[in-house]
C-alpha cells in the first residue's frame, strides 16, 4: 500500500480479539490490544491515515451464548464498553472512526436469509436455519445496531473529541441504487420504497432520529419505536458518512404480498430485478448479482446529497468483478 502512494487504510478491530468474553470488566487480551497497536503504528509509520472500524459483524460468541448478541438490548450497553476500550488506546492515534461496517448486511445475512452468522431466519427461509423469524428479528437487531452506534457516538463526542480536532466518528452504509422499472408512478414509488427499505433504514435514523414513513407505514409494530431519547441521540450521530456502493436493480412494484409468509425480503411490496433495460451487465460467471453500472454511483451521491444535507462522504468500498487479470484490461 505505501509503494502505491495510498494515503488511507481502512480496517476493522474484532471484537472478541481484544476483550475475549464481550464484556470489558471480564477481562481484556493483551496479545490482541498490542497486535493493533502494531497494525496502527506501522499504518502511520507508512505514511497513512488508519480509518478503524469498530464492528464488522464479528459478533463475540460469549454474548450471543449470554443473551442473544444483537437480538438482545443488552448489548447496546457492552458495545458503547468496547468502543470505549479502543478510544481509550487508540484515540491519540486514530483520527477516524467507523462504528458499524454495513449494519443491513449483518441484519439481512445474518437474520432473514440465515447465510451468513448466526443464521437465524424463518424454517420456510431457509431450512439450514434451526430458528429465527424473517418477518421481525431483522428490524429488532437493526434497531439495536443503530442504538450501539449512537452510544459509541455520544461517547466519542463527549469523552474524547475535545483536543482532537482532526478526531472524527462516523458509520458505513452499504445500498444499491435503484431505477424503476418503468415510468408508472407506481414503479417511481417502488423504487423509493427500495430506497428506504435498503439505505434509509439506517440512514433516516442517524440523520433525522426516526425511520422512514413508508418503513412505519408498511411495517406497524413489527418495526421497534424510535423513543424521544433515543432520537435525540440517533440525530446527526455522524460526522460522516462511509458509503459503499456496487451495483444497480430495476426496482418493480409488488401489490401481492403474501400475508401469511412475511418477511423483509417482501415487506417494501417491491421485486427487485436485473433485466430489462440496457443496463450493462458484467458477465454471470464473474458475478450473479453485481451489474456495472457506472452511472450508479453518481446518482446515489446526488440522492444522498438531496436527502440528507449534503453529509461529507467517503466511498469507503466500490468496485466490480472481473473473470481474468486486470492486465488484460490495460
Amino acid at each position: 500500500m505505501k509503494a502505491m502512494n495510498m494515503e488511507a487504510y481502512r480496517f476493522s478491530i474484532s471484537w472478541s480479539r481484544v476483550i475475549p468474553h464481550g464484556k470489558r470488566r471480564r477481562g481484556l487480551s493483551t496479545e490482541g490490544l498490542e497486535f493493533y497497536d502494531k497494525v496502527i503504528d506501522r499504518t502511520i509509520a507508512a505514511g497513512m491515515k488508519p480509518y478503524v472500524t469498530i464492528f464488522h459483524w464479528d459478533t463475540p460468541q460469549a454474548l450471543v451464548d449470554e443473551y442473544g448478541g444483537f437480538l438482545s438490548r443488552n448489548i447496546v450497553d457492552d458495545f458503547r464498553d468496547y468502543a470505549d476500550l479502543l478510544f481509550e488506546r487508540y484515540g491519540d492515534k486514530v483520527e477516524k472512526w467507523i462504528t458499524l461496517n454495513e449494519p443491513w448486511t449483518y441484519v439481512v445475512k445474518g437474520f432473514e436469509e440465515g447465510v451468513f452468522a448466526p443464521g437465524r431466519c424463518s424454517d420456510w427461509v431457509n431450512r439450514a436455519c434451526q430458528a429465527g423469524d424473517s418477518a421481525v428479528e431483522p428490524y429488532r437487531v437493526a434497531h439495536h445496531l443503530l442504538l450501539a452506534h449512537a452510544e459509541a457516538v455520544k461517547l466519542y463526542r463527549e469523552k474524547y473529541k475535545e483536543g482532537r480536532k482532526l478526531g472524527e466518528i462516523g458509520i458505513t452504509l452499504v445500498t444499491f441504487w435503484f431505477e424503476p422499472y418503468s415510468d408508472s408512478q407506481a414503479d417511481n414509488d417502488a423504487a423509493e420504497r427500495a430506497m428506504d427499505f435498503m439505505f434509509g433504514w439506517f440512514m433516516n435514523p442517524v440523520t433525522y432520529g426516526h425511520y422512514p414513513r413508508t418503513m412505519k407505514d408498511l411495517l406497524g409494530q413489527r418495526l421497534p419505536e424510535i423513543l424521544a431519547h433515543e432520537a435525540d441521540m440517533l440525530r446527526n450521530s455522524y460526522d460522516f458518512l462511509g458509503l459503499n456502493y456496487y451495483t444497480t436493480y430495476y426496482a418493480k412494484d409488488n401489490p401481492n404480498l403474501n400475508l401469511l409468509k412475511l418477511r423483509y425480503a417482501t415487506d417494501s411490496r417491491v421485486i427487485q430485478t436485473r433485466t430489462y433495460r440496457s443496463m450493462h451487465a458484467c458477465n454471470f460467471e464473474a458475478s450473479s448479482w453485481l451489474y456495472i453500472y457506472p452511472e450508479g454511483i453518481r446518482k446515489l451521491l446526488s440522492y444522498t446529497k438531496r436527502t440528507y444535507g449534503s453529509p461529507i462522504i467517503y466511498i469507503t468500498e466500490n468496485g466490480m468483478y472481473v473473470l481474468t487479470y486486470v492486465d488484460s484490461f490495460v
